[in-house]
């Protein structure tokens, strides 16, 4: 295993344990990170956020893979985040709906590139319509954004 599998099954390990601080050993202080739901983050610590909101909205959250590849600089992962929606999730607009209790299956694919002993850049790809569906709320979504 190298350095860059290394570091992604470590990130991995922190967000699935909540353990958010950890991700600032990772992580290179400025990383660029793309979200499919708030765009480009610049640093750790927005990072960190972005992942609070979602540790914060899931519990019993799992993650099955179904594919773990790496480059020599890259750690590629593809597999499904299982959780357990009770905590307020963040719509679209920036607003929040109430918790449903319902749990889900996100289908992901990531892709963290490591230079230095750090993830320097993490681009994460998944279907928030599907999710926003298995959470029943895409006429909550689709209200918030007219």
């Amino acid at each position: 295993m190298g350095q860059a599998r290394e570091l992604m099954d470590r990130a991995t390990q922190a967000v699935l344990a909540g353990e958010l601080d950890k991700l600032r050993e990772i992580y290179a202080a400025d990383v660029v990170v793309s979200t499919p739901d708030a765009g480009v983050l610049n640093g750790v610590d927005a990072f960190i956020e972005w992942n609070r909101t979602f540790v914060a909205a899931f519990t019993d959250v799992r993650y099955r893979s179904d594919r773990a590849l790496e480059t020599e600089d890259c750690a590629i992962d593809q597999g499904d985040f299982i959780g357990t929606n009770t905590g307020p999730i963040e719509l679209p607009d920036g607003q929040s709906a109430p918790p449903t209790g319902k749990q889900v299956t996100m289908r992901s694919a990531d892709i963290a590139t490591v230079a230095d002993g750090k993830i320097v850049r993490h681009d994460f790809y998944f279907d928030q319509l599907d999710l926003l569906t298995q959470l029943g709320l895409t006429e909550a979504a689709a209200r918030s954004t007219t």
